[in-house]
Formats: C-alpha cells, sequence, structure tokens
C-alpha cells in the first residue's frame, strides 16, 4: 500500500505520518524500485495503534520508545502505564485551570451584565480590563 492508502485505512493524515517517520516514531518504511513507500497490514496496525496513542495524549517521545520496544520483541508494558499515569496527571491539572478560567469567566459575565454598553465610558471591556489574572 501507499501512503495515502495506509493513512486512510489508518485515519491518519499523510503528512503525519511523514512526520512521524521523520522524528524516528515510525520505522522508515520499505521502498518500491520508484522510490514511493510501501506498507504491509502490520505497519497499518502499528500505525494504528500510535493514533490511538497520540488520541490519548500520550507524548511523542513515550511513543517512540513504546514503539522501538514492540520492534524489538519485548513488551512496553511498564513505557506505556508510567505514560498513562503521567498523561492523567497533566489532565487533572488542565481540570483544574479550566475550571478556574470558568469560575473567572463566569464572574465577568455576572459583572458585565450589570455595565450600559455605552462606550467609551462604561463597557464590558472595562470589567475584564479591572479584573486580575
Amino acid at each position: 500500500m501507499r501512503i495515502s492508502q495506509v493513512a486512510a485505512a489508518a485515519g491518519m493524515n499523510p503528512a503525519t505520518l511523514r512526520y512521524y517517520e521523520s522524528v524516528g516514531v515510525l520505522p522508515e518504511p520499505a521502498r518500491s524500485a520508484s522510490g514511493y513507500r510501501r506498507y504491509g497490514e502490520e505497519d497499518v496496525a502499528l500505525i494504528r495503534f500510535v493514533r490511538r496513542l497520540r488520541a490519548l495524549r500520550l507524548p511523542l517521545d513515550d511513543i517512540k520508545q513504546i514503539v522501538d520496544l514492540r520492534r524489538r520483541g519485548e513488551a512496553p508494558c511498564a513505557v506505556v502505564r508510567s505514560a498513562m499515569r503521567r498523561e492523567v496527571v497533566a489532565v487533572d491539572e488542565r481540570i483544574l485551570e479550566l475550571t478556574r478560567v470558568r469560575t473567572e469567566l463566569e464572574t465577568l459575565i455576572a459583572e458585565s451584565d450589570a455595565v450600559d454598553d455605552e462606550w467609551p465610558e462604561s463597557c464590558v471591556c472595562h470589567v475584564v480590563e479591572r479584573s486580575k489574572p
């Protein structure tokens, strides 16, 4: 299969696939005599696995390590668990930050609803400018 076929089968953009190959996340595929990339079903399965790991927001460095271990016939389980645990912590931190931003936005909305929309004396912009980050 060519790169466009593999990318479509794996639900990935060909440019992303090329990028993953260029940074070593995915191995360079075999090439045809005319220089086209050639992929097999095993490649498609690996690319789908990488896509799933990225959907879980695992960092490319971790994914590269996981792929390398799999290709050497070693179990990457400890690396996968560790990466997932780190990502849970990162997600929790993002949730806290988003919750803080949501609360701030709700406060600003309530304050801005009490402001007359008369530029430049009274305006929602002034409420936002006076707020503390």
